[in-house]
């Protein structure tokens, strides 16, 4: 490789040199892969030079998805196996989401929803979410009626009412995210973001755009298109800074979780000096919110601020921060089950870079135990659970039971 562009299709080709050729060509740094798959840069490093055996199944699914290649043979260069015969068929509810979201007309037979009631069903629905330790399955059968009830009170109501039902669709979309979230449907997921931006935009309601802007930045970032994330976040945050002087408190809080991800995308990128700048604004806006306050979607709080520091650590692979961070928020009082459940498992991502499986496997057992649903579409816990399922030792057996609770094969 040092000669020469390498060809994939050579077969001659080492699974490290494969790694190395799609690393190089979606720009991507070893430090930034060894991240996304829980492995230092020297190990990266050491794969692509055959320095080390070849990464088992589980790792190379991993380093695929980490990269977006679709089959995994285009690392192995035998048959063909594609990602999608070792990820979940998707949540029972997804086809019928899915519909709704495409359809054209919505409910279009009778008078639209009051808007009233419209949005107290969105605020029972963000609650009903929040409770659940299935928030998926909940999810699932509220949001088909209620995406298809908001379509129609956008296209009925005319003037300021209609600008309502548009920033009403647009945070009805922003909750159909986060059901569609790592589900195997990308397709669907870029199509709510962007719909739900153009709605927001339309609705001249600066939560709705600030909500939209958020998550398409989330969007950008799983896709490890961390210029564009960066870029989305930046202009977000530029559109929102003139209502923030005279907003309410929600607004104050989608304004710090906008700092926030930007803090998160920094971390990813492995820019330790940004992130913790980025985080340190964020909780200077966080204390300035009521003690109490819970933002229903983002969940932008003085609370989530120490989960929020856990996963900057564990991102920017600093290994004590990262343990000293999990401490202290281990115990956080997050109101919401699959929060919780998703801050545990960037907990046992901390124990898993200090080395303690013990700590690792019994912090996703609580995470299970929080949050089902979410774990069960975690990628990190799932990494995380098989490879201490197919290690050696006492940890095996409860490891495996584990991973047939969350649907794993290993």
């Amino acid at each position: 490789m040092n000669d020469r562009t390498p060809d994939p299709a050579d077969p001659d080709l080492s699974v490290g040199q494969r790694v190395q050729y799609y690393r190089e060509k979606r720009g991507m740094s070893r430090e930034v892969l060894g991240g996304l798959v829980g492995k230092s840069t020297r190990w990266v490093k050491a794969v692509e030079r055959g320095e080390i055996g070849e990464p088992k199944l589980p790792m190379l699914l991993s380093i695929a998805a980490a990269l977006k290649l679709s089959d995994v043979a285009r690392l192995t260069g035998s048959r063909s196996l594609p990602t999608e015969m070792f990820r979940s068929p998707g949540h029972p509810a997804l086809a019928g989401v899915r519909d709704a979201i495409n359809s054209v007309t919505g409910s279009m037979t009778g008078p639209p929803s009051p808007l009233d009631h419209l949005q107290a069903r969105l605020d029972a629905a963000w609650r009903a979410r929040h409770a659940s330790p299935d928030h998926r399955t909940v999810l699932g059968s509220l949001l088909p009626e209620l995406i298809r009830d908001a379509k129609h009170a956008a296209r009925a109501y005319e003037g300021a009412e209609r600008r309502r039902a548009l920033s009403l669709l647009a945070q009805i979309y922003n909750l159909a995210q986060f059901f569609v979230a790592y589900q195997p449907s990308a397709d669907l997921l870029w199509r709510v973001v962007e719909r739900s931006i153009m709605a927001a935009e339309e609705s001249e309601d600066p939560r709705a755009f600030a909500g939209a802007v958020w998550l398409a930045t989330q969007a950008h970032r799983d896709v490890n298109d961390f210029a564009a994330a960066e870029a989305v976040n930046l202009e977000g945050i530029d559109l929102v800074a003139p209502h923030v002087e005279q907003a309410g408190t929600r607004l104050r809080a989608l304004w710090g979780a906008l700092h926030h991800e930007l803090a998160y995308t920094a971390a990813r990128a492995g820019e330790k000096g940004t992130a913790w700048r980025w985080w340190d604004k964020a909780d200077k806006i966080a204390q300035q919110l009521p003690t109490a306050y819970y933002e229903p979607m983002t969940s932008f709080s003085r609370v989530i601020m120490g989960a929020h520091a856990v996963t900057v650590a564990v991102e920017l692979r600093q290994g004590g921060e990262a343990r000293k961070q999990a401490k202290r928020a281990a115990t956080a009082a997050i109101p919401s089950q699959p929060r919780r459940g998703r801050h545990l498992i960037e907990v046992a991502r901390a124990w898993q870079l200090a080395g303690d499986e013990a700590a690792t496997l019994g912090t996703l057992d609580d995470a299970y135990k929080a949050a089902p649903e979410t774990i069960r579409y975690n990628s990190y816990a799932h990494r995380m659970t098989r490879e201490i399922a197919q290690g050696k030792g006492a940890l095996r057996r409860p490891a495996r039971e584990l991973a047939d609770r969350i649907g794993l094969l290993v």
